[in-house]
């Protein structure tokens, strides 16, 4: 019966999809006021055989060894180009190629993926600074609370605080990434094993950065707002000479926000250069120091299944600010080699080490609050989560043809090796010495110190992973109507766990195979109809395979199958279509023994179905958007405990959600943006006990260019000032959202 239900609660979703995208491709398809007056979306050309130029050339030239695709959008109220380049990077709303999603430089039309990009223009329209902010518009992807100190989400249902990448290198330490130094934001939805290894079991998400390319840039941004929010980025890139390039960003920012007590303090730098080292080969260094300071906000308890007064708690902290605090320093270094062989074989080699060093230590609310409003049990813990990451990937791609059918073959491996310690400490109140601390929920923060020690449940132990895979590619175009994808990853883990107490170590060795597979049917240019098939694994560790206990050590991996339908659709050479249908399934999910901590019981299943639709572009030359739609049904369909059952609606998704932002030309150096965003109801966790309200709101932005050097904005986030729910982490840690919030920011080129 429960399969029944869930089938026809599918059906609906699905008809509205089909409805809604026939209907915006009908309004859209010959779309009033667009002229589009140069248009070359070819392949790359037989000169781009440098990976980069070797003269001053526009910024978006040649990019990792391409010629560039070029859209330039004219008309009555716009004298600005929208210019694209292979590599995905961009001024403007659209990206019409991609490498990170299989390897090679691929137009987004012929990847069968769903695949969404937020481009460097619309995070600076939108003027967002942290991860979680920029998805808020990408169909299918929530944000999870990550209790007040890490970038946290799920991808169709999937929740990891891992499945975050560089340039397609892992970045999986906890923390909240700052985006002063990227280009563009990647979500590849669906399993990645293929491309990027273990998890990703819903997708991925990968920061392109910012690159020294030769091409000078002086520019300085400015901002402060509400809650004393003060910030100041920088970019300054130049030529050395015509075969040295370098370029430097930076950050600096100190704020308050909207919640009592929380102050953040962070900082950043991030050098880079390129070296041309022949006529074939080019050398990219970078290195990264990043710090950020804050006090973790794990936000309010619930009461009767709901939010407990959230609507008059959206600024009160629940804990102890005096004892709460968070930091980590970040320190990455990566080299990335790139040669053309004589054979025009291309190589690319990228290593990175980085260096996390995190802490964090809070109090936050543990129980929900009573019945009569007197009483919320406060606790507080501090953990070290150091790691370091040692990290090689190196591929190889050629293109050949047998007969008349075109091949993109694309082999390399992966080297890597991650280790860290795990120290939790739970802490004692002084004044009862207890963990429980009983605080009136009417005055919940409390100035009362804790003593802080490791228990028998808490972790401390060291632990290291090491990693060797490898894999390979075939594009195979059988002609411009037909296209394949097929491939294969061999990934070996080598995981030990050392407990510091007694030294025990548990250990445990995966060789996991993952495939891919996918076809392209192209009736015309622009329009592209897509199926595929992946799998994906996340070893008994976990997303951050912290600690291997003797049961999790017996326990098999978890296993992401995920089969997708979808239909990408150039509206115009300047507005991206795009639908996708898909079906999910998750095993192994390891479920707790309650009668023998440490161990399991067996393996729990979940199934995610969906659709997503996308729209990404310009409607016209003076009207540009980014948003869609996600009906995600996420459900238990196995077990995991007494309380999450088969049936039961995974914590933190939404079944349906809506986000459209459009930014608007008016002419004159004027401009104006107008977002939209709607969420469905959710539950806090997949026991289902507490449900966190749906919500809509509306943000603005206002622009103006002095000149060309100069630009100035106001965005207005929550424009009505509405009371809601942002996110959770658990039924009793629930973060409500910010009230109207408004920023100003100055923005100057030299």
């Amino acid at each position: 019966m429960m399969k029944a239900q869930g089938r026809h609660a599918l059906s609906w979703p699905m008809l509205l999809a089909s409805v809604a995208s026939s209907s915006i491709v009908a309004a859209l398809i010959h779309p009033a006021h667009a002229q589009v007056t140069e248009i070359n979306t070819g392949p790359p050309t037989a000169q781009a055989v440098h990976p980069l130029p070797q003269a001053a050339l526009p910024r978006a030239a040649s990019v990792d060894g391409v010629t560039l695709d070029t859209i330039s959008v004219s008309g009555s109220r716009s004298g600005r180009g929208l210019v694209v380049d292979s590599s995905g990077a961009q001024v403007g709303y659209i990206a019409k190629r991609l490498r990170s999603s299989t390897k090679t430089d691929t137009p987004l039309i012929d990847t069968p993926q769903a695949i969404s990009v937020v481009t460097q223009a619309q995070i600076r329209d939108q003027n967002v600074q942290s991860l979680g902010d920029a998805l808020r518009y990408v169909p299918g992807v929530a944000i999870a609370q990550g209790e007040g100190h890490r970038d946290e989400i799920l991808i169709r249902g999937q929740r990891t605080n891992a499945d975050f990448f560089v340039n397609g290198i892992r970045d999986d330490a906890r923390y909240f990434r700052d985006l002063y130094n990227t280009q563009r934001i990647e979500v590849l939805k669906g399993p990645n094993a293929m491309i990027f290894g273990r998890g990703g079991g819903g997708g991925i998400v990968n920061r392109v950065l910012k690159e020294a390319d030769g091409v000078p840039i002086r520019e300085v941004l400015l901002q402060g707002g509400q809650f004393a929010n003060k910030r100041m980025a920088l970019d300054v890139g130049d030529r050395l000479s015509e075969t040295a390039f370098f370029r430097l960003n930076g950050v600096f920012e100190d704020t308050g926000t909207y919640r009592n007590f929380i102050d953040i303090r962070r900082y950043g730098v991030n050098p880079t250069m390129t070296l041309l080292l022949g006529p074939q080969t080019t050398l990219r260094l970078s290195y990264e120091f990043f710090s950020d300071n804050r006090i973790p906000d794990r936000g309010i308890p619930s009461q009767g299944g709901r939010a407990w007064r959230y609507r008059d708690n959206t600024a009160t902290l629940f804990g102890a600010p005096l004892i709460s605090r968070g930091s980590i320093d970040a320190q990455i270094g990566t080299a990335q080699l790139d040669h053309v062989f004589e054979n025009g074989v291309v190589m690319r080699s990228q290593s990175r080490i980085a260096d996390y060093r995190k802490f964090h230590q809070n109090a936050f609310p543990n129980g929900p609050v009573n019945a009569d409003n007197s009483e919320v049990v406060l606790r507080t813990y501090n953990s070290q989560t150091d790691r370091t990451n040692y990290f090689n990937q190196t591929d190889f791609t050629y293109k050949f043809a047998t007969g008349p059918v075109a091949h993109t073959l694309v082999g390399g491996f992966e080297l890597g090796y991650q280790q860290g310690i795990d120290f939790r400490r739970d802490g004692f109140w002084n004044t009862t010495g207890s963990r429980d601390l009983v605080v009136n929920p009417y005055s919940p923060v409390t100035a009362v110190g804790a003593t802080y020690r490791n228990i028998a449940s808490g972790n401390n132990n060291t632990y290291a992973l090491g990693l060797a895979a490898a894999f390979v590619q075939d594009q195979i175009e059988i002609d411009e109507h037909l296209q394949f994808i097929a491939g294969l990853r061999y990934d070996h883990f080598n995981f030990e766990s050392r407990d510091r107490r007694d030294g025990s170590l548990n250990a445990r060795i995966d060789n996991l195979v993952s495939p891919r597979a996918g076809v392209v049917v192209k009736p015309l240019d622009n329009l592209a109809v897509y199926g595929s098939y992946g799998v994906s694994y996340l070893p008994s560790a976990g997303d951050q395979f912290r600690v291997l206990t003797p049961g999790l050590a017996l326990a098999e991996p978890e296993t992401f199958v995920n089969a997708e339908i979808g239909v990408k659709y150039d509206v115009t050479p300047a507005l991206q279509l795009t639908a996708a249908l898909f079906n999910l399934d998750r095993t192994n999910q390891p479920i707790p023994d309650p009668n023998n901590p440490g161990f399991v019981l067996g393996a729990g299943r979940t199934r995610t179905q969906g659709a997503e639709i996308g729209l990404n572009g310009y409607v016209t030359d003076w009207w540009a958007v980014a948003g869609g739609y996600a009906f995600t049904d996420a459900r238990i369909s196995a077990d995991l405990s007494d309380s999450v059952v088969a049936g039961n609606i995974v914590g933190l998704v939404p079944l349906n959600t809506f986000s459209l932002w459009n930014k608007f030309e008016i002419g004159g150096g004027v401009a104006v943006g107008v977002g939209y965003l709607n969420q469905a109801h959710s539950f806090a966790a997949s026991d289902n006990t507490v449900r966190l309200p749906s919500y809509s709101r509306f943000d603005l932005g206002l622009f103006y260019e002095f000149s060309e050097a100069v630009r100035a904005q106001v965005n207005i986030e929550n424009l009505f000032d509405r009371r809601y729910i942002v996110s959770a982490h658990n039924n009793n840690n629930i973060l409500p959202g910010a009230p109207r919030t408004v920023r100003f920011q100055l923005m100057a080129r030299f």
